[in-house]
Formats: C-alpha cells, sequence, structure tokens
C-alpha cells in the first residue's frame, strides 16, 4: 500500500494534471498538454489531410512533453534535485505560460509551454506502493486498478489496494473538473489554481516536510 502521505501528495498532483489538461484541452479545441496518446491519435489522423496547423500542433506538444519530461527526469536525478527541482519547473512553465498570454501570444505557442511543464510533472514523486502518483496520464493506474482488484479477489493483494488507483483516476477527474469550472469565468487564468498546488508543493519540499 501506498503511505497515507505520499498518496495525499500525489492525489493533490494528479488534481492539478486535471486541470492543466482540461485547460489546455478546451482552449485548443481538443488537443492535449498532457494526454499525448490523444495527441499521438491527432497527428495520425492530420497526416491524412496534410493540413499544416493540425500538423504542427499536436507534434509540437508531443516534443515539449518529451523535452519537459527529460529535463525534469534528468534534474530530480541529481542529488541536490530531487522533486523540487521537477516542480519548479513545472511553475516556472505555468508562470511562462501565463506571461506569453498576457502579451497576447497565440494559445497554440503558449501551450506548448505547458505542454513542457506537464512532462516535468511526472519527475516531481519516487512511486513508493503500488500507485502511480502525481502522473499526467491515468490509462495505466485504471489498468492496475482492474488487476489490483482480480489480485485481491485471489488473495494475492491487500484487498484495499485496487481503491488507492482508483482514488488517482477520481483525482485527475475532480482536478479536470475544476479546471473546467473554473475556466468559464477565468480564461487561461484558471492556471493560477494548480499553480498554487505546485507552490505549496515546492515550498514543501523546500522545507523538508515533503521527501
Amino acid at each position: 500500500m501506498t503511505p497515507a502521505p505520499h498518496l495525499g501528495l500525489g492525489l493533490a498532483l494528479t488534481a492539478a494534471a486535471g486541470m492543466i489538461d482540461v485547460v489546455g484541452f478546451i482552449e485548443l479545441g481538443g488537443f492535449y498538454t498532457s494526454f499525448m496518446s490523444g495527441n499521438t491519435t491527432q497527428l495520425g489522423a492530420a497526416f491524412t489531410g496534410m493540413e499544416g496547423m493540425l500538423l504542427a500542433l499536436p507534434l509540437g506538444l508531443l516534443i515539449m512533453f518529451f523535452l519537459g519530461s527529460f529535463l525534469g527526469a534528468l534534474l530530480a536525478g541529481f542529488s541536490w534535485g530531487g522533486g523540487r527541482a521537477a516542480t519548479a519547473l513545472v511553475l516556472a512553465g505555468l508562470t511562462v505560460t501565463l506571461a506569453l498570454h498576457l502579451l497576447g501570444v497565440p494559445s497554440t505557442q503558449s501551450m506548448l509551454v505547458l505542454a513542457a511543464s506537464a512532462g516535468a510533472q511526472n519527475a516531481i514523486l519516487t512511486q513508493k506502493g503500488a500507485a502511480r502518483l502525481g502522473a499526467t496520464f491515468i490509462t495505466g493506474t485504471l489498468f492496475a486498478a482492474g488487476q489490483d482488484l482480480a489480485r485481491a479477489v485471489r488473495g494475492q493483494a491487500p484487498p484495499l489496494r485496487w481503491m488507492q488507483h482508483l482514488m488517482v483516476w477520481l483525482a485527475l477527474l475532480l482536478g479536470a473538473l475544476v479546471g473546467a469550472t473554473a475556466y468559464a469565468p477565468w480564461n487561461l487564468w484558471a492556471l493560477l489554481l494548480p499553480g498554487a498546488v505546485y507552490l505549496a508543493t515546492l515550498t514543501g519540499f523546500l522545507l523538508r516536510r515533503i521527501e
């Protein structure tokens, strides 16, 4: 089982990821800042029409997510880095995205920075226990919930461990609901909500309240 404090932080980060992705999805009209399976499908479909923007946008999002994942993992891997470096990178990406929006940069460009932040987020938490926490993708989590439920029925896993996976999925759903609700009146400024989560997380790392 994943320890309760680690689980709680992971659920908060997953909810923040849901907020970011739904804001990006609405702003970009059907493209994602963290769901790269969806963008890959969009890219494949765009190749049939060879339309410039429909090719460039998903490809750009995929590249930036990959770069963000690389930088987040690279910084987190240093002895001085840990989760604090990846969290700072995510927070910086959110700040740059909002600054670009304030300067009037089109969303098709500013959202690329947000995709890099989404990639970096996956390096914030190390895995403790079975639940994959703080990640920006959830398909594997749903599979793990079903798999652990089957193991629990067979007596091969703790009886309630599958519910931890399900809680991660629910956190993403709740984050998406909050993000979509906040987007209506606030537009991209709805990103301040997940930004507060990352700022609190970074503060916890710096004060050594989070390991």
